[in-house]
């Protein structure tokens, strides 16, 4: 079925016919209102701003009538409208520019929440690992250990031999043994 704007169970809206959809590229336009706002932030566009109103408001107070092109017997009605306008500009771009800060602050924050949990899991990985490894060393044999097993198995060995020997020594000798010992 084709898509028809002019259905019965739809309401008509004179928008959807006389004003055209504008295509606007979000991030450049996000970019372009962070530009201006960090423009009117700065001490030197204050400066200027005074400059400007002050040349305006002398040249429209000083000059013959004849020059004047926002006469003060008219309250400076264009400089008004002029420094209204700026401020309706302003304010929603200046909006813009922050809440563009905001959602790059709690992408930020995001990542660095993300971020330290992994160091987080990574510091008890590595703490696991470390008392694994102490745990490992008290179970190896060092130098020292080796050395004494060693002198005590040798001690228990020269213990037995000597045993041995000193009943060897008191049994009478089988034939057997005498041969050997005789050779």
């Amino acid at each position: 079925m084709a898509k028809n704007s002019n259905r019965l169970d739809r309401p008509f809206s004179r928008r959807d016919r006389f004003v055209p959809k504008i295509g606007i590229n979000q991030e450049k336009f996000g970019q372009a209102s962070e530009t201006f706002a960090r423009a009117m932030g700065t001490g030197e566009f204050l400066i200027w701003m005074t400059v400007f109103v002050v040349v305006w408001l002398l040249w429209n107070t000083l000059m013959p009538s004849g020059f004047q092109f926002d006469p003060r017997e008219l309250n400076f009605t264009l400089l008004t409208m002029i420094l209204s306008l700026q401020a309706s500009y302003a304010a929603p771009l200046i909006l813009l520019a922050q809440n563009r800060q905001a959602d790059r602050e709690r992408v930020k924050t995001e990542q660095d929440r993300q971020r330290a949990e992994r160091n987080l899991a990574d510091t008890e990985y590595l703490a696991r690992e470390v008392v694994a490894l102490r745990q490992a060393i008290e179970e190896i044999a060092t130098k020292d250990f080796v050395r004494d097993e060693m002198k005590d198995l040798l001690r228990d060995l020269l213990t037995e031999l000597r045993a041995e020997a000193g009943t060897a020594a008191a049994k009478p000798a089988t034939g057997r043994t005498r041969r050997i010992a005789n050779d």
